[in-house]
């Protein structure tokens, strides 16, 4: 998966769309990322013996096809690349921003 935790991400479709928000989890396998701040749930505990009712409120995880990765130079959206470069002897493979042939770095 091209998006990892702390990334900022915009919504691009449903209710929450033009938010922005950083990554707060990411579920690989599902496809699923949460975004903090973005598709809130309520969901209503009952009272159990001590306890009281209560209304919890949480951000639910959206399928990673909606969002898109936010640069934090430029504030654009792209699509994600992997890059391969040469730092001290050292191949390293970074991600970068595609827009347009401009290749920007996340990283």
């Amino acid at each position: 998966m091209k998006i990892k935790t702390g990334d900022k991400v915009r919504v691009l479709t449903g209710k929450d769309k033009g938010k922005e928000g950083a990554v707060l989890q990411v579920f690989p396998g599902l496809q699923r990322v949460v975004v903090e701040g973005v598709n809130k749930m309520t969901k209503h505990l009952r009272k159990t013996g001590q306890r009281a009712g209560q209304k919890i409120e949480f951000s639910s995880p959206l399928h990673v096809s909606n969002v898109a990765l936010v640069s934090p130079k430029s504030g654009k959206t792209g699509r994600v690349a992997y890059k391969s470069i040469e730092q001290e002897g050292k191949k390293k493979r970074i991600r970068v921003i595609r827009k347009k042939g401009v290749v920007e770095d996340i990283e």
